[in-house]
């Protein structure tokens, strides 16, 4: 979201989100006692102000946590034998996809041999 199109927060809203992205781990009810949200409050009335933010931390945190993703998958490397090293580069692999590294793709076009293409007629220029 845009500077310019950023709305005022309410310190709650505020510690909402930081509670979510940290202490709370994702868990929006605990998050919520963290913040100094009523028990009684519906979990929907306190995050559908806020929705766009949320996904905006989610992000960040999925950005913070490339590089030890991709050190992760280098480690691998050193030891393939780890405990755990295949679940390891796939939950790496994972955050690196949502991070926007992704792998580079080439597709190679073979054809059996004496295979001919046929392409369509050339327009004549009048």
């Amino acid at each position: 979201m845009s500077d310019e199109k950023k709305k005022e927060l309410t310190e709650r809203q505020m510690a909402l989100i930081e509670a979510i992205m940290g202490e709370a781990k994702g868990d929006i009810r605990k998050a919520m006692a963290i913040a100094g949200y009523s028990p009684n409050t519906n979990t929907m009335e306190a995050i559908k102000p806020i929705r766009d933010e949320v996904k905006e931390a989610a992000e960040m945190v999925i950005a913070m946590n490339a590089p030890k993703a991709a050190l992760g998958v280098v480690g691998v490397l050193d030891d393939p034998t780890a405990l755990g090293a295949k679940n390891a580069v796939s939950a790496a692999k994972e955050v690196l996809d949502r991070a926007g590294v992704v792998k580079k793709e080439q597709v190679e076009v073979t054809a059996p041999k004496g295979a001919m293409f046929i392409l369509p007629p050339k327009k004549e220029d009048d």
